[in-house]
């Protein structure tokens, strides 16, 4: 194994890692907003990489152009979903935590159920993409464009997110309604459409990163289960309702992956993961930026 190998391992893993703080700050912002985890958050990123990929199929729109769109449409998804089952799950009279995971686990399982009846269980991928196979060296390390250019939105998505919560009046009443829901509606705030609100950029940031993904990596209805465990335990990590944590974890998590796998069999890459988020839980249970 040489310095050259090494480099080249961490690189990849610092690409993947920003993905997964992508996929992740959303996860970790429904959670903050509303301390509700979306079971459903893989399979908002399998819509998103499906959206991909029909964009390309019937309208040749490549997944560079076709990403806003898909966090556009997952950004109504969002929106429609607290709407129509959050919103009531978060009424229930008993047991209002496990009827709120009950509702977007099921949710899940219905979307993974219909992408498997009209789009079958075959694996699909967008040929001829324009960054597809294509790779840039800097200093010697090679650096596919895909990920490259998927890290690239990532780190503008949470700057973006970031200046959105801190120098908006919408992004202030954000915060206001995560501290105290009760109090905002005397100051004329309508929790509801704030709730929609987040659930929607939540689902618009997983959007994203699916229709990046779409570009390198298969597409099929499980897709999102993978990515979905390594999303909770980014969130974990980093620190629930935390989203700088989230896309530290993402980082982290990205990291640990590629050093595992130059020590390990590459299909036990994920045993550092948990490893890791183990060994944090242990001596930080509530994650390595948290305040809970």
């Amino acid at each position: 194994m040489t310095a050259e190998t090494i480099i080249q391992s961490l690189a990849s893993g610092l690409l993947m890692g920003l993905l997964y703080g992508l996929i992740a700050v959303g996860l970790a912002l429904i959670f903050g907003l509303m301390d509700v985890v979306n079971f459903a958050h893989g399979e908002f990123l399998m819509l998103a990489m499906y959206v991909t990929f029909f964009l390309f199929t019937f309208f040749a729109i490549d997944p560079l152009l076709s990403a806003p769109l898909a966090a556009a449409a997952l950004f109504v998804l969002g929106a429609v979903v607290y709407l129509v089952i959050v919103r009531f799950a978060m009424r229930a009279k008993a047991n209002v935590g496990m009827v709120q995971i009950f509702a977007t686990f099921g949710l899940a399982i219905v979307m993974r159920g219909l992408a498997q009846l009209f789009f079958t269980a075959d694996y699909r991928s967008v040929p001829n993409s324009w960054l597809g196979g294509k790779t840039v060296s800097v200093a010697g390390i090679f650096l596919p464009q895909p990920q490259l250019f998927g890290a690239l939105v990532a780190i503008a998505a949470f700057g973006g997110l970031y200046l959105f919560i801190n120098r908006t009046d919408f992004g202030r009443a954000l915060e206001a309604t995560r501290e105290d829901p009760g109090a905002v509606a005397l100051v004329g705030i309508d929790k509801n459409r704030v709730f929609a609100l987040g659930w929607g950029l939540g689902a618009a940031l997983v959007g994203l990163a699916g229709a990046i993904m779409a570009s390198f990596f298969y597409i099929y209805p499980d897709v999102g289960a993978s990515f979905a465990l390594i999303a909770y335990v980014t969130v974990a990590l980093g620190g629930f309702g935390s989203v700088f944590g989230a896309f530290a974890g993402g980082i982290i998590v990205g990291l640990v992956e590629a050093t595992t796998a130059l020590v390990l069999p590459p299909s036990l890459k994920s045993v550092g993961i948990y490893a890791v988020y183990l060994l944090v839980v242990f001596v930080r249970p509530r994650g390595l930026f948290g305040s809970m």
